[in-house]
């Protein structure tokens, strides 16, 4: 197999998004991964449709483009973890693997031994990552936690939307739920933290990751702007807190992005514009004045760039080596020289649907190259697969596990 971690086997016995998407980025890398699902309706986020994947005739399948979005690369099995030899069969999975990913409640795997205290008696070695609301710790440890809430709760829709005194304004979630998708990325780099320290140590060891600690520590420049003055920073809708102009404009037809990160791109950006007064304006001259005259600067370059098209500035710009952009529909995106350059999309084969679109890892390795050949997995296809293959189990054992209820 392909990728850097092809010699790695990992237990996934999560669902929805934060810990599947660790899962999926540690596939990419070229793990195998287990995905271990309830008997009959699988993932939770199987049923967050539509959209569904359709087939090569247009007919829907019922595989949800959710679920496609965060399992590929995975196989998949069933096994009911309520029954003794459901419980049974994850232990003896765990013997056999690297990574274990969770997400139930704090305790819950415990009540079914399946915590990590019981499975690092079975596998010392086993890296055992759980990803939850609020952490393994603390008053809000039993607590739900979903994206939408932790977003609120986490200080990101305090500073995420237009200013409260301007139309449309008020807290906003972002467009996508990036407390699941941050958690995800920060508990693949704990995954492979741990796997670097057990090649040293020979031991494995508990990640506890959580979606509040993940998307508090994402605030970045503004949770330190807060640490470092004591105020809470305020919604700016697409302004930036500390650079200007950093923000976007109505041109003739459209809308571009004006990125000058420094006073000397804030020049070149005046000469374009045929606005050189501008740099030598005492009130904009240099980024911090024009942070403190924000809103007279704004409105100033905002009768300048609607006189001309998006395309003609952000040419004009480029030119300059000024950073601009559009603001691009998903449409777009995928039609832009350099996703097509970069090789975006993916088409993998899929059992129902044909071959199945997918956005490729943007991770790129030159000597482990990733590939994307396995698509989202049925629901329990792998079932037999992995009982056979790696548990040595017989037709018979297989049989009896179905008539137990275990699978």
């Amino acid at each position: 197999m392909a990728g850097p971690l092809s010699h790695i086997r990992v237990l996934d016995l999560s669902r929805v998004l934060a810990a599947p998407w660790t899962g999926q980025n540690l596939a990419d890398l070229g793990a195998e991964v287990i995905k271990v699902e309830r008997p009959l309706k699988g993932d939770d986020s199987r049923a967050f449709g539509p959209p569904w994947l359709k087939d090569a005739a247009g007919k829907e399948t019922g595989e949800s483009a959710y679920f496609a979005c965060a399992n590929r690369g995975k196989k998949s099995i069933t096994v009911n973890l309520a029954a003794a030899e459901g419980q049974r069969i994850v232990r003896e999975l765990a013997a056999k693997c690297d990574v274990l990913l969770e997400n139930y409640k704090p305790g819950d795997l415990g009540r079914y031994g399946l915590g990590y205290d019981e499975l690092k008696e079975v596998n010392p070695r086993l890296v055992y990552c759980s990803v939850t609301g609020f952490g393994h710790t603390g008053p809000y440890r039993d607590r739900p936690g979903y994206d939408f809430m932790i977003q609120g709760m986490g200080g990101l829709m305090s500073v995420t939307g237009e200013r409260d005194d301007l139309p449309g304004g008020g807290p906003q979630k972002a467009g996508i739920p990036i407390a699941d998708i941050m958690t995800g990325m920060y508990a693949t780099v704990a995954v492979c933290a741990a796997l670097a320290h057990r090649a040293e140590s020979g031991i494995g060891q508990h990640l506890d990751l959580a979606l509040l600690d993940s998307q508090v520590a994402v605030l970045a420049n503004q949770g330190a702007n807060y640490l470092a003055t004591g105020v809470s920073p305020r919604r700016l809708g697409n302004a930036h807190p500390n650079i200007v102009p950093y923000q976007p404009f109505k041109t003739a037809d459209g809308d571009v992005i004006v990125a000058c990160g420094n006073d000397n791109l804030f020049r070149k950006f005046c000469e374009v514009a045929q606005c050189q007064h501008l740099a030598t304006d005492q009130r904009f001259a240099s980024n911090g004045k024009r942070v403190e005259n924000r809103a007279e600067l704004t409105a100033i370059l905002d009768g300048i760039l609607r006189n001309r098209t998006t395309r003609d500035w952000t040419e004009a710009l480029e030119a300059a080596g000024v950073p601009n952009g559009p603001i691009n529909t998903l449409e777009q995106v995928f039609r832009e020289p350099q996703a097509i350059a970069r090789g975006f999309r993916v088409e993998i084969p899929h059992p129902l649907v044909g071959t199945v679109s997918l956005v490729r890892s943007p991770m790129r390795f030159s000597a482990t190259p990733l590939e994307h050949k396995v698509p989202p997995p049925l629901l329990g296809q792998h079932t037999e697969e992995v009982l056979r293959g790696l548990l040595g189990k017989s037709d018979a054992d297989i049989d009896k596990l179905r008539a137990d209820g275990a699978l």
